[in-house]
């Protein structure tokens, strides 16, 4: 099973397949991806580090996501498949997320 930042990068990649697309509406879908994949479920685990922890781990997760989100970005202005986009722009959980890269 992928690891949440490497779900992240598989839905960039999955998305990497055509001429050049629109920055914003990748960065909005990219950073959705991330939300749902990488970023609820770091939430849980900040949460459940000890409180002198916390703001360190934060940053460190959120430096992460915001990593996975160029690459993400990157691949995804590479694919031009504005479907995926609408796609991963519109899911509401990361079932639907990962569903719209396939």
């Amino acid at each position: 099973m992928l690891g949440r930042c490497g779900a992240v990068i598989a839905v960039a990649v999955a998305l990497a397949a055509g001429c050049k697309g629109d920055v914003q509406r990748c960065e909005q879908a990219c950073r959705n991806v991330g939300t749902l994949l990488e970023w609820n479920p770091a939430e849980t685990e900040i949460a459940a580090a000890p409180a002198d922890q916390r703001d360190a781990l934060r940053k460190h997760k959120a430096a992460e996501l915001d990593h996975h989100v160029d690459v993400c970005v990157s691949k995804c202005v590479s694919g031009n498949d504005s479907d995926a986009v609408a796609c991963l722009i519109a899911a509401k959980t990361s079932e639907q997320a990962l569903a719209c890269a396939k």
